[in-house]
């Protein structure tokens, strides 16, 4: 299969997550605590996923100490769905196995699409027929519908302010500020 995304690019950065969704601005973002909370997960974890670039934010990252990232919408349902796949007890391992295939996929529209397990593997199904022969073939233990959960975030993130990235990081504002 070949995708839509240069090796090491943050996913959520390319076009997997554009059709269904509101028209989003890529130039605003949510801060950490608002995405964690959003996406049903620690501050910490965020950061760990962030660091080990599972899930990176797209409109802004930390660049050092003192400095806030910034997650876009589609940003948030990857850490949603991170969190949803976590809790079926699927390992962090496979979940970055997952990950990279729907990076390679390039599934242009997700909010279609179920992402199944059978406790070990993640299968990506576009269709209803995939999602049958997946489970008449016995290997189907549970699935995760990503329109459901796209609706959950876009719920979830009607109560957090957006911000527009500061073309001076904040802490070269707060630098600015002292020295004045």
């Amino acid at each position: 299969m070949s995708g839509d995304v240069a090796p090491g690019e943050p996913f959520g950065a390319e076009l997997l997550f554009t059709d269904g969704l509101p028209a989003m601005d890529d130039e605003v973002g949510y801060r950490g605590a608002a995405a964690a909370k959003a996406a049903g997960i620690t501050y910490r974890q965020l950061d760990y996923w962030a660091r080990t670039e599972l899930v990176e934010p797209t409109v802004r990252g930390a660049s050092g100490s003192g400095s806030q990232r910034l997650y876009g919408f589609r940003d948030i349902l990857v850490l949603k769905l991170v969190k949803r796949l976590l809790d079926t007890g699927i390992s962090l391992q496979q979940i970055r196995t997952a990950v990279d295939q729907l990076r390679a996929a390039g599934i242009r529209d997700l909010a279609g699409t179920t992402l199944m397990s059978d406790g070990a593997s993640v299968y990506l199904c576009t269709s209803n027929d995939e999602v049958i022969d997946l489970v008449s073939r016995g290997q189907g233990v549970f699935g995760i519908a990503v329109g459901k959960v796209l609706r959950e975030v876009e719920s979830e993130l009607l109560e957090f302010e957006v911000e527009k990235p500061d073309p001076m990081d904040e802490l070269a504002v707060r630098r600015a500020a002292r020295s004045a």
